[in-house]
């Protein structure tokens, strides 16, 4: 069963919908054009509640079918980034410093898209919670959206995703069960010495030496601390020191990303951050101060509900359309923390060649928006079908 022909019908609604959002990129929580966009659209679509105001500029619509049963839950990420656009398209950003670098804009349009099909079809019971989420790029309003009570308010019992992918073939799904994204962590780490004149180290207490060691010391974390056999990461990204040649500073900053896929590995690697960063200081005779910010937790697949994810997408795309035993990947997402709540998957929907996610070129790839809709379309019919007469 490939793209539902209704859906097809209406793909240059979704094209609109997608590049007007893609001109009004607003940041983290604060989106209320993109916001009022969606309400508006969902209006006119026919849903049958608008539940606006979650985490500040967060939607749930409801869908009633036809009879009792559950409610599945459907979500599409709306915020945008802070980078300044460089696509050249008519529709580009009016926003500057501001543009939807990774697709949400697409994401968007295809819920949108399922919503405008299984409101003028409602062939499923039960409900579907349409999740329209703001601040996934920064802010987790995906772990606010849930604090503030979606998952119990709406009644919530499974809940999926999709996310554009560059680079994979136009309209392949790809998902696994268990862990698909990394937990992300960041540690600065505030090194503080006594500077001086460059000319006269002795007199001095280097932080930048020790904040060269410090980077090395914690790349053993990885190689003597962990398994190898395990998928984690620490990167070191920024080293702060110093404003003159002559001088040596007082002070400097180090800041690292760490990448893990289970609870275990990321609690030794900030025991082992700790160690470090206070035995490095004291070997050279200052003091250092760790900063460690938890962040996004693993996003971690259900079994069941990935295979079925993975059936419904074979119904959409065919067999040689889905895999789904696609490899960990080590960014992060906020999407766990619904899913922490509720068994659900997580899917990846290959967008074709282009700029990757997050550069300044990069644009949603138009046509995949119908097989998102018709995936989240299928995927409420199949789970929720209606009593047989």
């Amino acid at each position: 069963m490939p793209v539902v022909n209704r859906i097809a019908d209406f793909a240059s609604d979704m094209t609109a919908w997608r590049r007007h959002l893609h001109t009004i990129p607003e940041l983290s929580f604060d989106c209320p054009k993109t916001a009022a966009f969606i309400k508006e659209r969902l209006e006119e679509i026919g849903v049958d509640e608008i539940h606006d105001g979650i985490a500040q500029t967060g939607i749930v619509a409801i869908i009633n079918g036809q009879g009792a049963g559950g409610t599945i839950g459907l979500r599409a990420d709306f915020d945008a980034l802070p980078i300044t656009e460089d696509t050249g398209v008519d529709y580009a950003s009016t926003h500057p410093g501001k543009m939807h670098a990774c697709g949400h804009d697409g994401h968007t349009a295809m819920l949108l898209g399922a919503a405008k099909y299984l409101a003028e079809t409602r062939n499923f019971s039960g409900r579907v919670a349409l999740i329209f989420q703001p601040a996934e790029e920064d802010g987790g309003g995906a772990e606010v959206m849930c604090r503030e009570g979606i998952m119990e308010r709406f009644g919530i019992t499974e809940v999926y995703a999709l996310h554009n992918t560059p680079g994979q073939d136009v309209g392949k799904f790809l998902t696994t069960p268990g862990p698909i994204m990394a937990a992300v962590d960041t540690a600065t780490i505030h090194i503080t010495g006594r500077g001086g004149h460059g000319a006269m180290p002795h007199e001095t207490i280097d932080p930048v030496v020790a904040a060269c060691s410090i980077v090395q010391a914690i790349q053993t974390i990885i190689s003597r601390n962990t398994d190898s056999a395990q998928e984690r990461v620490i990167s070191v990204t920024q080293i702060h020191a110093g404003s003159a040649s002559n001088v040596i500073p007082e002070t400097a900053m180090v800041q690292a990303t760490i990448r893990t896929f289970d609870a275990d590995t990321r609690a030794l690697i900030q025991r082992r951050m700790e160690e470090i960063v206070q035995g490095q200081a004291a070997s050279f005779g200052l003091t250092a101060k760790l900063d460690y910010e938890i962040g996004y937790p693993s996003t971690v697949n259900s079994v069941e509900q990935t295979a079925f994810a993975a059936k419904v997408a074979r119904d959409v795309a065919g067999d040689i359309g889905v895999d789904a035993a696609f490899p960990k990947v080590a960014g992060a997402e906020d999407f766990s923390y619904m899913l922490e709540e509720r068994p659900g998957a997580y899917l990846f929907l290959g967008a074709g060649e282009g700029a990757g996610l997050h550069h300044p070129k990069f644009n949603f790839n138009d046509d995949i928006a119908p097989v998102g809709a018709s995936f989240f379309a299928r995927l409420v019919e199949t789970a929720q079908p209606l009593a047989k007469g």
